[in-house]
């Protein structure tokens, strides 16, 4: 499956769309992470629990949105974006989205 941000693929050409693939997760905040989250923000530097909650939603946002695509029968999906929203206090969505594909060599 090849995934991309543009609206193409060098050396390939679109034969179908085929619509809408998408892929989310909702994750909350975990308690120990909070706490050692707020010891990082008094001494400053990267809150890394953080960072690895976020990296390991999008990498699972990104396989249920490849999954998605599959379903429909692309083999690649074109102008993959993320979008987040709060969904209510400690708990957040992270959405993965783009255009599912057929795409053959030129």
């Amino acid at each position: 499956m090849i995934l991309t941000t543009t609206e193409s693929i060098k050396g390939k050409k679109i034969t179908r769309t085929l619509g809408l693939a998408k892929g989310n997760t909702i994750r909350a905040r975990h308690i120990g992470r909070d706490i050692m989250a707020l010891l990082r923000n008094l001494v400053g530097g990267e809150i890394t629990e953080y960072t690895k909650l976020l990296a390991e939603s999008r990498e699972q946002s990104l396989d249920r949105m490849t999954a998605d695509a599959q379903r429909l029968g692309a083999n690649a999906v074109v102008e993959v974006r993320f979008a987040t929203s709060v969904l209510m206090g400690g708990a957040a969505e992270l959405l993965a989205y783009g255009t599912a594909v057929v795409v053959e060599d030129e």
